[in-house]
């Protein structure tokens, strides 16, 4: 029997280790291949202001460590602006 070829294709898994008390955590879990290389990926069941569902996604190679992913749809604060001139005209 011939082996199946994984080439560009992949799974998820629903996340059972998700709980209220990591909110953050994936809701589905697994991997993927794309072009041989192997890559581990992540999703979220979200909403979107429209009322819409949909899943938003996160890929990282395989191999590489764990670290705490927050939700992809975290954005950082925008950092506060400094006053960087240092400008010797007298006006």
């Amino acid at each position: 029997m011939t082996e199946y070829d994984n080439t560009n294709s992949g799974a998820l898994f629903k996340n059972d280790d998700k709980d209220e008390e990591h909110p953050n955590w994936a809701d589905y879990q697994g991997s993927i291949d794309v072009e041989g290389t192997n890559y581990w990926i992540s999703a979220w069941l979200k909403k979107s202001k429209k009322g819409v569902n949909y899943m938003s996604l996160s890929v990282r190679p395989k191999g590489s460590q764990r670290a705490p992913t927050p939700q992809p749809s975290q954005e950082a604060p925008p950092a506060a602006a400094t006053d960087d001139f240092d400008d010797d005209i007298p006006f």
